[in-house]
């Protein structure tokens, strides 16, 4: 899902960078506000599991491979505007050390998977929690399908800019982008939930420590 330089057209990049540092700026504002001590931690865990995650990919179909995105991971545990800022991170790293990504796209990639992955992951976690509410596989439901979902929507983001930008037709990087990540999602999905199951039976605190942060 890393777009590379020369992929997308200077206008596409441009507003992608405006959107982009907007989202985060507003990120970083919230996060002085709100950000606890137990928090700051586990910001640099978090952000630290997800690169080396990223770095290790699995074969999906037809040649293709996927890798974590961790964005809703991210705002499971971190909430979304520390979960922005920890994907942030994770890509620019990527960007300047490995060419992961282009720096011209990467307004474009944090947009798609900082932005977009995180707050998709946190709205649609937060949201089959309360309607699934106590139920004892709220917790796995939820994670598997915010993870899932998160890498569908980022992906059609990054193939709408593709299309905007004239790079592929809208007929071919929609489809294309969106089922093969529907397919890599499911292995997001299937990693979200095992981290969530290995923190509920030895850190269980920490899939509930932004939302006491919020409620202190």
């Amino acid at each position: 899902m890393h777009i590379p330089d020369g992929f997308i057209s200077t206008g596409t990049a441009a507003v992608s960078w405006l959107a982009s540092a907007g989202s985060v700026g507003y990120a970083v504002r919230r996060v002085n506000r709100q950000l606890g001590e137990r928090q700051v931690p586990l910001m640099g865990v978090t952000a630290a599991f997800i690169f080396a995650a990223q770095m290790m990919n699995f074969t999906v179909a037809g040649g293709t491979s996927g890798h974590l995105l961790g964005g809703a991971l991210a705002a499971i545990l971190l909430g979304p505007w520390a979960g922005m800022l920890v994907l942030t991170s994770v890509l620019v790293v990527q960007a300047l050390l490995f060419q992961d990504g282009g720096l011209v796209a990467l307004g474009a990639n944090v947009l798609n998977m900082a932005v977009i992955g995180v707050l998709v992951g946190w709205v649609v976690y937060t949201g089959l929690r309360r309607l699934l509410s106590d139920r004892p596989w709220a917790t796995w439901v939820s994670g598997f399908a915010a993870a899932w979902l998160s890498v569908v929507i980022a992906s059609l983001a990054a193939a709408v800019e593709l299309a905007v930008s004239g790079t592929s037709p809208w007929g071919v990087a929609l489809p294309a982008m969106g089922l093969v990540h529907m397919l890599i999602g499911i292995g997001e999905g299937l990693i979200t939930v095992a981290v969530l199951a290995f923190l509920r039976v030895t850190r269980p605190d920490l899939l509930t420590l932004y939302q006491k942060a919020q409620g202190a």
